[in-house]
C-alpha cells in the first residue's frame, strides 16, 4: 500500500533539508501530510529569499517554484500550525512516520515534555504514544546539557535522533549533494527507496 508521511518544518536553520526531503517523497508514490510552523516560515523566507506566504496554496506553489514536483501517484496535503483538527492530530489516523526536518531546540523541548501546543508537537506526541517512527533532524551546535537531556528523553520516548550530518566519502560537489547525504538516511528509516547518493561500496550514479 501506499505510504503516508507526516513532514513538519520547524523554526531552525536548515530549511532546506525540508524542502529536498519533501522533493524526494513527492517523487515517489507517497502521501504526504505537511505542517510548517510560523517560525518556520520566517526561516524559509529568510534562508531562500522567497516568501512561501502562510496559506495551503501559496506554501504548494513556493514548493513548485523550489523545484518540488509531486509524482502523479503521489499526494500533499498541507495544514497550518495551529490546526488541531487536521488527521495528523490523531492517534486513529494512520500513518508510517513523522520527520520533523529540522527540528528546532524549542520543538525538541516541548516532544520531550509531552508538551502538545501546536499542530507539530501534538503530531510527535502521537507518534510515539502510537509507537509510530519518529525522526528528529535536531539543528544546533553546540549543544547544552538541556539540548542534550532532551534527546535523551525524547530518544527513550521512541524517537530517532537524526542530527543532519552529511557525508563525504562519496565526495560530493554540491551543497545538494550534501544535503541529499542527509535526505537518503532519512528515507533509508521509513523505508523508501531511492538513489539520491551511493551507498559504501557503490559507485556513485550518473
Amino acid at each position: 500500500m501506499k505510504k503516508k508521511i507526516v513532514v513538519a518544518i520547524s523554526g531552525a536553520s536548515g530549511s532546506i533539508y525540508g524542502i529536498r526531503l519533501l522533493k524526494a517523497l513527492l517523487n515517489s508514490s507517497v502521501d504526504v501530510y505537511l505542517v510548517i510552523s510560523n517560525t518556520g516560515l520566517k526561516v524559509i523566507e529568510h534562508e531562500t529569499g522567497h516568501s512561501p506566504g502562510t496559506t495551503p496554496e501559496s506554501i504548494r506553489i513556493f514548493l513548485l517554484q523550489q523545484g518540488v514536483s509531486i509524482n502523479k501517484n503521489a499526494h500533499l496535503d498541507i495544514f497550518q500550525g495551529d490546526n488541531f483538527f487536521s488527521p495528523v492530530a490523531s492517534g486513529s489516523f494512520l500513518h508510517d512516520g513523522m520527520i520533523i526536518a529540522p527540528c528546532s531546540m524549542k520543538t525538541l523541548g516541548a516532544i520531550a515534555s509531552g508538551v502538545t501546543d501546536n499542530l507539530i508537537s501534538r503530531s510527535a506526541d502521537v507518534c510515539l504514544k502510537e509507537k509510530r517512527p519518529l525522526i528528529l533532524l535536531t539543528r544546533e551546535t553546540p549543544l547544552n546539557k538541556i539540548h542534550l537531556k532532551n534527546m535523551y528523553r525524547a530518544a527513550v520516548a521512541g524517537a530517532t535522533i537524526m542530527p543532519p550530518c552529511p557525508g563525504f566519502y562519496f565526495k560530493p560537489e554540491t551543497v545538494n549533494d550534501l544535503i541529499d547525504s542527509v535526505v537518503a538516511r532519512i528515507m533509508d528509516h521509513v523505508k523508501l527507496d531511492h538513489n539520491l547518493f551511493p551507498r559504501w561500496g557503490e559507485k556513485k550514479s550518473v
